[in-house]
């Protein structure tokens, strides 16, 4: 009887100690799961504030190159090499 008391004891042990281990990995799952769903969130919300800055970017290139065309230039300085060529 000493024995099946001290196996039955042993295997309590180990599986405490096997749902600590369990619980401590699904914490940091938990954990892992709602960074990886913030840092999703983030990267969508600057794709979208990447792509309105790419369009005004956009619209102030042509606009910058319509002034230069009006001002005289024969193309944009833009598509011109630099003075010291």
């Amino acid at each position: 009887m000493a024995f099946a008391e001290n196996s039955c004891t042993g295997a309590h042990k180990r599986l405490g100690v096997h749902m600590t281990d369990i619980t401590a990995h699904e914490e940091r799952l938990a954990h892992l799961i709602r960074t990886v769903e913030d840092l999703s969130d983030i990267v969508a919300r600057q794709e979208r504030e990447i792509a309105v800055l790419t369009r005004r970017v956009a619209m102030l290139m042509e606009r910058e190159a319509e002034r230069e065309v009006a001002g005289g230039e024969m193309a944009p300085l833009a598509d011109q090499p630099p003075p010291h060529w």
